[in-house]
């Protein structure tokens, strides 16, 4: 396959997707994780560490819970602060210090999507709150500062203006064109070789202009602008395809994010989750022009998920 440009469903976001440049050279390796012991003293997330009254929110009973959502100790943000105000949560998503997210059952999974859904519900109830990111980093290239498994939720006033344009975006194709350009993109994606699954309830596929290697996106067939409003058969679809998605993921060794965006005041968005891979390094490219190379095909990615 030739080099081509490609250019993201909605936005002015471009990539060049370039598979021969994953043929070129490499003396530097991005790594995986590595295996860690059953319990770690000096982990805050660990079940001794944990303080009750630091606890926000818990999957069973606070001492054997199967996931706890916590205070944010280092936050960026504060309900305090004018200058940055929001908040920070921390989601624990199993007590095992050495159990990674793909490694549980599909009920912990499934409750786990449960349980963004449920603290998503009440951060929007905070006033003033009109942004709320939930999101994974797995692996230190991918930010991650604790090998205990955990993703995190972060609620500001401030919309980022990637945020405002996407929805004023979608907002000129619903105009234009009379249906959700989500919509339309997954009438599409369901019938073409980006495809990774579908079922009753979700669809997930690489999307046409991804910017990471091995990109898949996950999303509900319905129309749904907000996490809260999955039902529990649409968290099992989810919770299924994730946790197969994380699998591979783990075979290439690769670390990554995952993330779902909720503009709260925002009704007509189309929910999605987004798994990013840090396959490459962006370099002076990426960084100096905003366009990305990208030497994984959406199309090959694909693929591989289906294999």
């Amino acid at each position: 396959m030739k080099s081509e440009i490609r250019k993201d469903y909605i936005q002015e976001k471009y990539v060049i997707i370039a598979p021969q440049r994953s043929e070129r050279p490499h003396d530097v390796s991005i790594s995986g994780s590595k295996s860690m012991g059953d319990t770690d003293d000096n982990c805050p997330f660990c079940p001794k560490r944990v303080r009750s009254n630091k606890i926000i929110f818990a999957v069973g009973n606070k001492k054997h819970a199967s996931q706890l959502v916590l205070k944010n100790k280092y936050p960026a943000v504060d309900l305090h602060n004018q200058k940055a105000y929001g908040t920070q949560e921390v989601v624990v998503e199993t007590p095992y210090h050495n159990r990674h997210l793909e490694e549980l059952p599909l009920r912990d999974i499934s409750a786990l999507l449960h349980t963004y859904s449920k603290r998503t519900e009440a951060l929007e109830r905070i006033s003033g709150i009109h942004y709320i990111i939930v999101f994974k980093n797995n692996g230190g290239e991918a930010g991650a500062s604790l090998k205990h498994a955990h993703s995190q939720i972060f609620a500001t006033g401030f919309v980022p203006p990637l945020l405002l344009d996407k929805s004023r975006k979608v907002f000129e194709y619903r105009l234009l064109h009379g249906t959700c350009v989500y919509c339309d993109t997954i009438t599409k994606e369901a019938k073409g070789p980006r495809l990774v699954y579908k079922d009753d309830n979700i669809i997930a596929f690489a999307p046409y202009a991804s910017r990471y290697n091995y990109e898949i996106w996950i999303m509900p067939l319905r129309h749904l602008d907000n996490i809260k409003k999955l039902t529990h058969s649409e968290h099992a679809s989810m919770a299924k395809i994730l946790q197969h998605s994380l699998k591979k993921i783990k075979i290439l060794g690769l670390p990554y994010n995952y993330y779902f965006h909720q503009v709260v005041n925002d009704t007509d968005q189309h929910l999605y989750m987004k798994i990013t891979p840090r396959g490459s390094i962006w370099a002076g490219v990426e960084v100096g022009s905003g366009l990305v190379i990208n030497p994984v095909s959406p199309e090959d990615a694909a693929k591989y998920y289906r294999n």
